[in-house]
């Protein structure tokens, strides 16, 4: 009796008592009331007979799609379906794609399933969703990302750069979320992870890195170059963060979009079933994941931005394309510029003589009134000798004027000095009359005093009376000349003798 006429569970059985218990083959056909030979047939190892192949209505199209892939290997098999049924085929799309699957040529690499230890990585990158347009000008928008790669768990938080102190906080915030850190992150040649590589071992982290590597007890890894697959889990979590919660999302400010998006983390992506395990939750793989992180530090890292900072004229300082306030006893003086997503401080030394909201609008003043409030007073107490001299006395409301123009930006020097060369060109009682009217039409500058002056001469045609110029006989400039009384002139001319005019 061959081994393909008796029952499948008798030759299962012999070749259990053969290969595990080591019967003999005498023993066996004994026990088995078998003959043998039949015994020993059951031995042998036959090749599986697979049935023929059933026709399929794609057979006398191979030909083509082969050459056709061939040309085009990433061309899609809903294409290659149009394509084939304008030449007469009549069979289903799903019966080509299973088909043209075995034929299309391998250019992927092939993939191992890695399954990694509880605690034991996670996967970090930035992802760029485009362009914000704020009140003035426009942000870019980027998205930190960082996941577990046993549970899938993810933190995640939008910022308006990409910068080193961003790179930072993301770091800091997502092991505050998981109340612990992951023995190894794992990062591709980000600037603000790798500095410098040399060949595939070598590598320079960034400094301010390994200062937080230091501190939350991590090791940082890199990827390969040109390997994005190696950290394919946070990938995978940038693409599904597009695709399901960024899409058509509405925002008003950025605090409000990351609300959004620490909500649908909590109730969406972390409801979503375990890749693993479809049986439960990515929600309950990182409960269990959460014990074997590495706890964390008892203080936090400082993230936040320092930069050394002068101001030489004005009592603004200008960072990330802003200006903020210092007092004016600060100007000229070089400061620490303290920022972190919130706020902008000014230090000297260790005293903090300004401290503002953060503003990621673009081209910006973002004041502190005490500081231009102190400013104009100490340009008041510097204008003061020189106005009571000649402007105040000749226009008290000069005062008001350069005050509404140095609010306005304008200079107060230069101000001054154009308002002075008014004075003498046009004299005191034009000028007077000039500067009550700019007041008026709210235009508190020189340029508008001189052009109400310039018409008030042409309305009367009165010439320019302009002064003296003594600039080539400085000996001159003391000169004194006694004043004749007008009657003296009356008595001259009222003379008869004609000759004696």
């Amino acid at each position: 009796m061959e081994a393909g006429m008796i029952d499948p569970a008798v030759v299962a059985r012999i070749r259990q008592l053969y290969y595990a218990e080591h019967w003999k083959v005498g023993t066996i056909a004994s026990e088995l009331k078998l003959h043998p030979t039949t015994v020993r047939d059951s031995l042998i190892d036959r090749p599986r007979s697979e049935p023929p192949p059933r026709p399929s209505p794609v057979d006398p199209y191979v030909g083509f799609i082969e050459e056709v892939l061939r040309k085009h290997p990433r061309l899609r098999a809903t294409r290659i379906y149009e394509m084939v049924r304008l030449r007469g085929y009549v069979g289903s799309v799903r019966q080509l794609r299973r088909k043209v699957a075995p034929l299309r040529p391998l250019h992927s690499e092939p993939f191992l399933h890695l399954r990694t230890f509880r605690g034991e990585q996670a996967q970090v990158d930035w992802a760029h969703f485009g362009s914000v347009r704020l009140h003035r000008g426009k942000r870019k928008l980027s998205c930190f990302v960082m996941t577990l790669s046993y549970s899938r768990a993810l933190y995640l938080e939008f910022f308006f750069d990409q910068t080193q102190e961003s790179f930072l906080r993301g770091h800091v915030r997502a092991f505050a979320y998981f109340e612990g850190v992951a023995r190894t992150l794992l990062y591709d040649n980000l600037k603000s992870a790798v500095l410098e590589r040399l060949g595939t071992a070598a590598v320079h982290f960034h400094p301010r890195l390994l200062e937080l590597c230091a501190h939350y007890h991590f090791q940082p890894r890199p990827c390969a170059v040109r390997k994005a697959a190696q950290k394919g889990r946070v990938e995978r979590a940038i693409r599904y963060i597009r695709e399901s919660f960024f899409a058509a999302r509405r925002f008003t400010t950025l605090d409000d979009f990351n609300r959004q998006a620490w909500l649908w983390r909590d109730e969406v992506a972390h409801g979503r079933p375990w890749p693993d395990d479809s049986s439960r939750t990515v929600a309950e793989a990182f409960a269990e994941e959460r014990g074997s992180l590495v706890p964390l530090p008892s203080h936090s890292f400082d993230t936040d931005q320092m930069i050394s900072v002068r101001s030489r004229k004005t009592i603004y300082i200008r960072f990330d394309s802003n200006l903020y306030t210092i007092p004016p006893v600060a100007v000229g003086r070089p400061l620490t510029l303290v920022a972190s997503d919130t706020r902008v401080r000014i230090l000297d030394g260790t005293t903090e003589l300004a401290d503002h909201r953060r503003c990621f609008e673009r081209t910006q003043r973002v004041e502190d009134e005490a500081h231009v409030q102190a400013l104009l007073e100490e340009k008041r107490r510097a204008q003061g000798s020189v106005l009571s001299a000649r402007l105040l006395g000749a226009a008290p409301q000069v005062e008001d004027l350069l005050q509404a123009a140095f609010e306005r930006g304008e200079s107060a020097a230069a101000q001054m000095r154009q308002l002075l060369e008014l004075l003498d060109r046009y004299g005191a009682a034009e000028f007077k009359v000039a500067v009550s009217e700019a007041l008026e039409h709210k235009t508190p500058r020189a340029t508008s005093v001189s052009y109400l002056l310039e018409r008030r001469r042409r309305a009367v045609k009165r010439p320019i009376t302009l002064p003296v110029d003594l600039s080539r006989r400085p000996d001159l400039a003391d000169f004194h000349v006694n004043p004749h009384p007008a009657e003296t002139y009356d008595e001259l001319t009222s003379t008869d003798d004609p000759e004696e005019h």
